[in-house]
C-alpha cells in the first residue's frame, strides 16, 4: 500500500535484510560497500522514491550547507552580478545561497543578520547598507565562529575579511582622464561619509589634482544619499557654483543618470560625466558617461564566496591568533565609452 510518508534507510535496510549502515554507506559510494550491494541498495532506493534526509545529514556534519547573503539592492546591476559569481561558486561547492535584501536601511540589516543566524547559516556574506555607521550586530558571528566576509562595500573596522575594488586607483584615473581633456573645474558628486568607498573616491580625487599641481577645491566634492532628489538638490549646488563644473565624478551610473537627466531638462550646455559600475544600460541612451570605472562585480563575488566556504571548511581547531584575515583587492579599470 502506497502512503505519502517519505521512505527511510531503516525501511530499505529491512527490505534487503541488510543493517542501517550498509545502506547508508552504499548511498554515498563508501568504498567498504561491493559493487552488487551499491546497485541492488541503489536500484531499490530509486524504485521507492528514497530522498535523503536534510536534517540528518546537516545534523551528522554539523553544517546546514547554505550561506547568507546580505546586499543593499538586488534591482541594482552590479549587485544581481555580484550574487551571480556569488551563486556559481556556491553551485560548484554543493552549497545553497539563501539571499536578503537591506534595501540600505541599517535597521533592516540588523534584523536581516539576525534571522540569518537563526537559519544557522554556516556563513555570511555582506555588503552594508548606505546607512550603517556600526557594526556591532555582526559579532554574535563572530562569537559563535560563523565565518563573515565582507564585499563591494566593506566596514571600517579591523579584524573582518573582505573583497573590495580599489576605488581610489580608479578614481585618481578618471579624474586624470578629465584633466587630460581639458577640464581643470572638476565636480565630484560622492558618496554617504559612513561609506568607505566614499573616503577612497575623494582620496584618489585629490590625488590627481595634486599629482597634476592643483590645488583640491573642497566645495566642489559634494556628499549625497544616493537617491534622484538628493542628486538634483547636489546638481543644483553644482550648477550655481562660482566655478561651475565643466565635468563630474558621480559616485556610480544611477547617480550620473539622475545628474544627466536633470541638466538635460535643464536644456543646459552639456557637461561630461565619469561614473562607476559600467552598467550595460548606458549604452542604450543618448546622453551618457563618456568613461565609468569598472569595478567587476562577479569576480568579487565569485572571490568573497569562495574565501568564505574555505573559511566554513578550515579546521576547527585553529586558534583565533592563528587566524589570518583575508583582505582581497580587485583592481578596477576605467572604461571609455564606445559612443564618445
Amino acid at each position: 500500500m502506497m502512503t505519502d510518508k517519505p521512505t527511510t534507510i531503516k525501511e530499505i535496510a529491512k527490505m534487503l535484510k541488510v543493517s542501517v549502515s550498509t545502506v547508508s554507506r552504499a548511498l554515498n559510494d563508501h568504498s567498504s560497500i561491493g559493487l552488487t550491494t551499491k546497485m541492488r541498495v541503489k536500484k531499490l532506493a530509486e524504485e521507492l522514491n528514497y530522498e535523503p534526509n536534510q536534517k540528518a545529514i546537516q545534523f551528522l556534519h554539523g553544517k546546514s550547507y547554505v550561506i547568507g547573503v546580505i546586499l543593499p539592492e538586488l534591482s541594482e546591476s552590479f549587485f544581481s552580478a555580484a550574487i551571480s559569481g556569488i551563486e556559481d561558486i556556491a553551485y560548484k561547492r554543493n552549497y545553497t545561497v539563501l539571499l536578503a535584501q537591506s534595501h540600505d536601511d541599517a535597521d533592516r540589516e540588523k534584523l536581516l543578520v539576525e534571522k540569518m543566524k537563526t537559519q544557522r547559516v554556516d556563513g555570511l556574506l555582506v555588503s552594508v547598507s548606505k546607512t550603517t555607521s556600526t557594526y556591532e550586530h555582526f559579532d554574535n558571528f563572530k562569537k559563535l565562529n560563523i565565518p563573515v566576509v565582507f564585499f563591494d562595500r566593506v566596514p571600517p573596522v579591523k579584524d573582518i575579511h573582505y573583497v573590495a575594488s580599489n576605488l581610489e586607483t580608479g578614481t585618481f584615473e578618471a579624474v586624470n582622464f578629465l584633466l587630460k581633456k581639458g577640464h581643470r573645474s572638476i565636480g565630484m558628486i560622492n558618496g554617504p561619509q559612513t561609506l568607505v568607498a566614499s573616503h577612497e573616491r575623494k582620496e584618489g580625487y585629490i590625488r590627481a589634482m595634486l599629482s597634476n599641481r592643483l590645488k583640491f577645491d573642497p566645495s566642489l566634492m559634494i556628499s549625497c544619499d544616493l537617491s534622484e532628489k538628493g542628486t538634483v538638490e547636489v546638481m543644483d549646488r553644482m550648477l550655481n557654483h562660482k566655478r561651475k563644473p565643466t565635468a563630474i565624478v558621480t559616485f556610480n551610473d544611477y547617480v550620473a543618470l539622475f545628474a544627466m537627466r536633470y541638466v538635460k531638462s535643464l536644456n543646459l550646455q552639456q557637461i561630461d560625466f565619469v561614473s562607476y559600475a559600467n552598467l550595460p544600460i548606458i549604452n542604450y541612451m543618448d546622453y551618457i558617461p563618456i568613461a565609468s570605472v569598472e569595478q567587476f562585480p562577479y569576480k568579487q563575488g565569485k572571490k568573497a564566496a569562495d574565501i568564505l566556504i574555505d573559511l566554513i571548511n578550515k579546521p576547527k581547531n585553529e586558534s583565533a591568533t592563528e587566524q589570518a584575515y583575508f583582505h582581497i583587492v580587485v583592481e578596477s579599470e576605467l572604461v571609455l565609452s564606445s559612443k564618445r
